[in-house]
């Protein structure tokens, strides 16, 4: 079967990789998968109908970069960047990324965190063309005809979002689709993932939102949120529908409202190959700064008492990474869970509270606080960090400000080298500004952050910040998971990105807390040939290639099949 109804890769005699399109002339510059623009020979001119349709100099693929960008630089502001760059990746799709991968640590902020959260926002206002697959509440019956409608045969890797809790700014509606292309595009660009592998979806189930309800150019259906069994039957047929068209496929759900992200994970994970990154990615780029804080410490994990604040899908994602570390280094689940403390908007999670049943795991025995001071119901989070004594303080809250000088200070004199990571995006909700973190503690704060900063100027020295990026994960898991043909994502996989993660920083950039956001394309096949290793380890794996190959021999297995953006030649289908 072709890779798309419009072409196919194919290798010729000497086993180059060709392009034989079935389509030409100017439906052909239509298709961002062919189009390769300005960049057609002379040769591929003449075959494919495309004379006079074209400017008559052939550029290279350099040459055309050199043009995107000098137009790229000349827009206002981060917005204006991210429709230019969606317009070119929806005429051009190997410029775009070929473009993206020349600079992308330049472009990931305005591709990904902070201004895909703007974009979002904007959605509706700055549609331009379509990309990806919907299945709403009007067409849920008949999805799997909408997908058939898809004109990629070979989808090896879906992320999906029901838009009910975006970053750090809630229900977006039909505006989530914004992050699935989003995700997708990192999945290719650092990920290796071919963009014809991979597919955008938007589960679009109705939003609470009033205003965008109200808003007249608003794109999705209009009516609230669908909830309880018709949700779930709504998933269900989605997910039959994805197993019937697309069986090598692995979906990553992303951005669903708290404990419906933990029912859908669970309810999924052995269906079908799937994982949710906001609370399994969060937990493991979390958990690898931590272990390269306490490296710089020298320190254990299992030493620290950490603060978790906020218990939403991330908070509770990270504290089961953090409990899990520590299990590894010899406490037992019980200890581990002691020094592991999470608190949500009401205060810190103890036993016997009313909370959500995801959250009562990590809920602190009574005896626990037994000694501790505190004022209201529950201790607040200064309460928190001054009787646990927390060494470790990680915020996945989404409220901007609420590590406030106080609090720090409270981590300081709990230890010399306070880990504080402000994990929440976009950058308005981040839990306290790098700068800030870096003052109060004197310089001392080992500071990681989930959006990008520069680094701190603080007497004479430069500290640098650390990125808690979920994008040091999610690529190399779910490239992990899809080379190893994984009947599903399990936990051991999950931890084993974490750990690949870390000590891909301890062999390459022993003084930061995590890798510069440049090297991510070296990053990630490694962290995908140490999930291989566990999914083979597991007896998950079901890619017969790969059984029987040490670390190197996995790393050289996916290097061979890393996706670069390049132009392939063309060679006509030819007439029968």
């Amino acid at each position: 079967m072709p890779v798309s109804r419009y072409y196919d890769v194919k290798r010729d005699e000497k086993g180059e990789r060709y392009l034989e399109p079935y389509v030409s002339g100017f439906l052909l510059l239509r298709l961002p998968l062919l189009n390769k623009g300005t960049a057609f020979t002379e040769e591929e001119r003449r075959a494919l109908g495309l004379l006079g349709l074209l400017p008559p100099h052939v550029n290279t693929l350099e040459e055309q970069k050199e043009r995107v960008y000098r137009r790229y630089r000349l827009q206002a502001s981060p917005l204006e960047k991210h429709i230019y760059l969606r317009n070119l990746q929806d005429r051009n799709e190997v410029l775009f990324y070929a473009l993206l991968v020349d600079h992308l640590e330049e472009m990931l902020p305005i591709l990904y965190t902070p201004t895909v959260g703007e974009a979002v926002r904007e959605f509706s206002h700055i549609y331009r063309y379509p990309r990806g697959f919907t299945v709403s509440t009007k067409d849920i019956d008949q999805v799997e005809e909408a997908l058939g409608n898809v004109p990629l045969e070979e989808v090896r890797l879906i992320v999906a979002t029901d838009s009910s809790a975006i970053l750090g700014i809630g229900d977006q509606g039909y505006g989530g689709m914004s992050i699935s292309i989003g995700k997708l595009t990192l999945y290719t660009a650092v990920g290796g993932v071919g963009p014809d592998k991979t597919l955008p979806v938007e589960l679009d189930v109705g939003t609470d939102r009033e205003d965008l309800l109200k808003d007249p150019l608003y794109l999705g259906v209009r009516h609230k949120r669908l909830r309880g069994e018709a949700y779930y039957r709504f998933l269900d047929r989605f997910v039959e529908a994805v197993k019937k068209r697309y069986p090598k496929a692995l979906i990553q759900w992303e951005d669903f409202a708290k404990e419906a992200a933990f029912n859908v994970l669970e309810r999924y994970r052995k269906v079908i190959p799937s994982f949710n990154d906001d609370i399994q990615g969060t937990g493991a780029v979390a958990l690898a700064g931590v272990l390269s804080a306490c490296r710089l410490k020298g320190e254990r994990l299992s030493e620290q008492a950490a603060v978790v604040y906020g218990a939403g899908a991330g908070g509770i994602g990270v504290a089961w990474a953090l409990v899990e570390g520590m299990k590894r280094e010899g406490l037992s689940m019980e200890e581990a869970r002691a020094r592991v403390l999470v608190l949500d908007s009401k205060g810190l999670l103890v036993e016997g509270r009313a909370m959500e049943d995801y959250k009562k795991p990590f809920a602190q025995r009574a005896e626990r606080i037994a000694g501790w001071r505190f004022s209201g119901a529950y201790p607040n989070l200064l309460e928190t960090v001054e009787n646990a004594r927390a060494t470790v303080l990680l915020g996945l809250s989404g409220q901007g400000g609420s590590f406030t000088e106080p609090v720090v200070r409270a981590m300081l004199e709990n230890t010399p080298r306070p880990v504080i990571f402000p994990l929440s995006n976009p950058t308005s909700a981040t839990e306290a500004l790098p700068d800030d973190l870096i003052y109060w503690t004197e310089g001392k704060a080992l500071v990681a952050a989930g959006s990008p900063f520069p680094p701190v100027g603080f007497k004479g020295r430069t500290i640098p910040v650390g990125q808690g990026n979920n994008a040091f994960i999610f690529p190399g898991l779910g490239l992990g998971a899809i080379l190893s043909r994984a009947r599903e994502v399990t936990d051991g996989m999950v931890l084993e990105a974490a750990y690949a993660l870390h000590d891909f920083t301890q062999a390459h950039f022993p003084d930061l807390l995590y890798p510069p956001v440049a090297r991510l394309r070296e990053v990630s096949p490694y962290v995908a040939a140490r999930v291989m290793a566990k999914a083979l380890e597991e007896g998950v794996a079901e890619e017969e290639r790969i059984r029987g190959l040490d670390l190197e021999g996995l790393l050289a297995f996916v290097r061979s099949r890393f996706w670069e953006p390049r132009y392939l030649p063309y060679r006509p289908a030819p007439v029968i």
